[in-house]
């Protein structure tokens, strides 16, 4: 099993350490990619504009500044760097040591800068969305779409993909259908359902957590993965098509 998370907007800047090393990260085939785009997010947020070009506000300018110098940030692990709603939930700092180790195996970071991380890669705070387009490079779904899906084809053979991802990081990489399940929440009220958002965030990493610290072997199929997840929520398991993944629809109460 392999779960698939998108990075977290909000980011914990690694306080002392060694920079980043590309070719220490997980998926060396990206290595050139992860330079291009190091490279062009570092000028595009050297400009006067460059907080209307990256989509963000004042409050976040010194983060977009830190885009300039990230070769030489101190670096940290991505699950301490990634601070958000998600990983809040899924509380890598609270797990044991051998659920830390089968967390850093099984988990794999989409990201706008670094196409794909391992859960305990080293990379300092940044600020770009996969939402973003940088000069040259493009929109990053576009860019980063062929890159991971040769980087990481070998890497996922064989797993169950539990795809926890926004649509936003979603775009970037279209996973094998047949065995990815697409994780979505809704709330239901007098038998109405509503898509959320932030509860959405928050559940995905409850789920994440609990297909990490729960006893016994790790799902290997969609219906096992339903099994998992019915030990806490409501679900319901949508079967995929040959092009469609299955969807695993988490129900909270409205």
């Amino acid at each position: 099993m392999l779960i698939l998370l998108p990075p977290s907007e909000g980011k914990t800047p690694a306080a002392k350490g060694a920079p980043v090393a590309l070719e220490d990260l997980h998926f060396p085939g990206l290595a050139g990619a992860r330079m291009e785009v190091l490279t062009a997010l570092a000028h595009v947020s050297g400009h006067e504009d460059a907080l209307a070009r990256l989509g963000v506000g004042a409050s976040l300018s010194e983060d977009v500044a830190r885009n300039t110098r990230l070769q030489v940030e101190p670096a940290e692990a991505a699950h301490k760097i990634y601070s958000g709603v998600l990983y809040d939930a899924l509380g890598y700092a609270d797990m044991t040591a051998a659920q830390k180790r089968k967390a850093d195996d099984a988990v794999v970071v989409i990201s706008g800068l670094w196409g794909a991380l391992g859960f305990a890669d080293r990379i300092p705070a940044y600020r770009l969305s996969m939402s973003v387009g940088l000069p040259e490079l493009g929109k990053l779904a576009s860019y980063w779409k062929p890159r991971l899906a040769q980087a990481l084809a070998g890497h996922v053979e064989g797993h169950l993909l539990v795809d926890c991802r926004s649509s936003t990081y979603a775009a970037a990489w279209a996973p094998p259908a047949g065995q990815t399940v697409a994780v979505n929440v809704f709330t239901e009220k007098n038998g109405k359902r509503t898509v959320v958002s932030h509860f959405a965030k928050h559940t995905r990493g409850e789920l994440a957590r609990h297909l990490l610290i729960r006893r016994g072997k790790a799902p290997a199929t969609p219906a096992q993965l339903a099994a998992a997840a019915g030990e806490r929520w409501t679900v319901e398991l949508v079967p995929g098509t040959a092009r469609k993944p299955h969807a695993l629809n988490i129900i909270l109460p409205g």
